[in-house]
């Protein structure tokens, strides 16, 4: 396993996180429950992965549960990164969602107790919040780091201009920084490249992708575009509904180059951002055992300039999605 510093903080992360969402509960043919999912844990630190990323709304809690108690069972706490996230609602009621001072510091001692920890190592806003000033959940979060709670803050999808407020707020109130941005990019979606990713690599901000592989759509050949995860994904779905003509041609050429380099699908989609020089690890999420091993031996895939450019030719341009739920 590589292990790299996240963005500009001594943070060390393992170049490869393992993303929680499909642990805890079967809510979905591609959930699994927790007895199916603690082997993935034990996997993945054997393999030398010290990041795990979760959420509070991953099966309304019960992702982090599961990961809390595989993560004491299979790891040692100072040796983990562990990472959630906050801000979809977890229960009704007019203050159920957002970043506001009450949500803040309700969801980071809820989170606390489902993963039976003391602190949590990232800290991430899921999304941007438009009804709450940004000074109150900068402050909030602030506070999160101060009572020992927090060790460093990250953010999820946003407008780069919203993201480049924040950063100047906690600057503003000396404040910690955002040490890291998840967002939405792969071979398929690379409109992140226009903004988003320049302004990370300026203020030296670490990139997690989140949905590396598509969904899925960048792990198997085009004409079996169909998983246990396909027609039960509808948020999924909707974030490459308009199927672009370039995309059947950026699939083909990651099968061409998977079937001349004797590697997989996903490796080769993984290869592809792991050389991105503003990607510090995507956050891949798998249900198999092997699609774990095939993510974390993408690390020993060296692509060629030529490679690279092959892959990234059919690119088109797309409307931008990700920022909603």
């Amino acid at each position: 396993m590589d292990y790299i510093n996240l963005g500009r903080s001594g943070l060390r992360v393992s170049r490869i996180a393992l993303g929680c969402m499909s642990f805890g509960v079967a809510k979905r043919r591609w959930f699994l429950d927790e007895a199916q999912s603690r082997p993935f844990f034990r996997r993945a630190i054997e393999r030398g992965i010290n990041f795990f990323d979760t959420a509070n709304m991953y099966g309304d809690g019960a992702s982090e549960e599961v990961t809390g108690r595989a993560l004491r069972e299979y790891g040692k706490r100072d040796e983990i990164v562990l990472a959630t996230k906050l801000y979809f609602p977890m229960h009704g009621g007019a203050n159920a969602q957002g970043l506001s001072r009450k949500s803040v510091l309700t969801e980071i001692d809820a989170s606390l107790r489902r993963l039976g920890t003391d602190y949590i190592d990232l800290y991430q806003i899921h999304r941007f919040d438009e009804t709450t000033p940004v000074e109150e959940t900068i402050d909030a979060l602030h506070d999160t780091v101060r009572a020992g709670k927090v060790r460093y803050l990250g953010a999820s999808s946003m407008q780069s201009w919203r993201f480049a407020k924040m950063l100047y707020v906690a600057d503003q109130q000396r404040a910690p920084r955002f040490v890291s941005m998840q967002p939405h990019y792969n071979l398929l979606y690379r409109e992140e490249e226009r903004e988003m990713l320049g302004l990370c690599r300026d203020e030296g901000i670490g990139v997690l992708p989140w949905s590396p592989l598509a969904r899925g759509r960048l792990a198997r050949p085009w004409a079996t575009q169909s998983s246990a995860r396909s027609g039960d994904d509808p948020w999924g779905d909707g974030l490459y509904a308009a199927t672009e003509a370039s995309d059947r041609k950026i699939v083909d050429r990651v099968g061409e180059l998977a079937a001349a380099r004797g590697r997989s699908h996903a490796q080769i989609a993984l290869a592809w951002l792991l050389h991105q020089q503003d990607v510090t690890a995507p956050i891949v999420g798998v249900t198999k055992i092997e699609q774990l091993d095939e993510a974390i031996d993408a690390l020993a895939v060296k692509l060629s300039t030529d490679e690279i450019a092959s892959l990234e030719a059919p690119y088109t341009p797309r409307a931008v999605v990700g920022f909603g739920r």
